[in-house]
């Protein structure tokens, strides 16, 4: 069970990921999480109003279930087999969040000042949230599909728009982190 509650290497955990990819590509699917909005939206009724919404949601069955292991994987993996003590945090890093007014994480997977409950006190932490959350949907359905579905799925299947997405994404997570994270926070 050791080997099970350890961070995983990359080797590994890439490895799993290309065998998944396989699977899919042999059986016709494709992998993303954005696409799953649109099925929770057709089967919210939104397509008797907007026709992008009016599709057969049943045949994405099996990635809505995807979303549904994602979501217990995760809460399984943070709250019963993590040790977050084994989660280096380059120093540098924590000066540089220190200087933002972000504490370091002490022992924990993510820092307070950005994922705990105290965001939902402050006006300016909620309406960051909220734009946010509009940005990352507008930019997943304006690329045709998230970080997930461009860079794991798109770029197996070797896919020019993928490869331009996820440089796209990079570049944009480099712009957010060293400019514009500094000017919001």
């Amino acid at each position: 069970m050791d080997i099970i509650y350890q961070t995983w290497p990359w080797y590994v955990s890439g490895f799993l990921i290309g065998m998944i990819m396989l699977c899919l590509i042999y059986f016709g699917k494709t992998f993303g999480m954005s696409s799953n909005l649109r099925s929770l939206c057709s089967i919210a009724g939104l397509g008797k109003r907007v026709t992008f919404f009016d599709f057969d949601w049943k045949a994405q069955r099996w990635n809505l279930v995807v979303v549904i292991g994602a979501m217990l994987g995760g809460f399984v993996a943070v709250h019963f087999m993590s040790d977050a003590s084994n989660v280096a945090i380059n120093p540098k890093t924590i000066a540089q969040l220190a200087q933002l007014g972000i504490d370091a994480p002490n022992g924990k997977l993510m820092p307070e000042a950005l994922f705990g409950t105290q965001i939902w006190e402050s006006p300016k932490s909620i309406f960051i949230l909220i734009i946010g959350g509009i940005l990352i949907g507008f930019g997943s359905r304006y690329a045709g599909g998230c970080t997930s579905g461009h860079a794991i799925s798109g770029l197996s299947n070797l896919q020019l728009p993928s490869l331009k997405a996820v440089i796209g994404f990079f570049v944009g997570g480099l712009i957010m982190a060293h400019f514009l994270l500094p000017l919001i926070f």
